[in-house]
């Protein structure tokens, strides 16, 4: 770690806490050449895959969409908002531990559509008659179709 006020390379840790949120390392150090000493901090820093969209266009994930989109098929439905934030934290955490760089808007989409299977059939048949673009009244049988098998022994 590189010495903020004379840059020189060689620091000493000092004293070594996690700070009182528990998310960071906060160390103090001192410079073996000015004797300055300086505080650091340590976070992970968690990079989400970009999204591709269907035209092609990439663009960074935005968890405050993907709340949108939730919301939007939960609305006026009786599920609680701990319900949601845990879809949404089992969402991003299926697209960290992908592994992946990139990821396709239509495997969110995918993976939107499980979690609202799992929270209330009822969204799930709105979002994924948006989704799946629904041109027909069979299209609807059929998805309430498939949530009705789902839910039978």
């Amino acid at each position: 770690m590189k010495c903020p006020f004379c840059q020189h390379g060689d620091t000493q840790v000092l004293d070594t806490r996690v700070s009182e949120e528990g998310d960071a390392i906060r160390r103090r150090r001192r410079c073996g050449k000015c004797d300055k000493r300086f505080t650091t901090y340590e976070r992970i820093e968690l990079i989400m895959p970009a999204v591709v969209k269907k035209n092609g266009s990439r663009t960074e994930f935005a968890a405050d969409k993907l709340r949108g989109s939730l919301m939007l098929a939960l609305r006026k439905r009786p599920v609680a908002a701990a319900s949601v934030d845990t879809a949404i934290a089992s969402i991003q955490e299926k697209l960290l531990t992908s592994g992946l760089r990139e990821v396709d808007s239509g495997y969110i989409g995918e993976l939107v559509m499980l979690e609202l299977k799992r929270l209330d059939k009822i969204a799930y048949i709105r979002f994924a008659s948006v989704y799946k673009n629904f041109e027909d009244l069979a299209e609807f049988q059929d998805a309430i179709a498939e949530v009705g098998q789902a839910r039978k022994p």
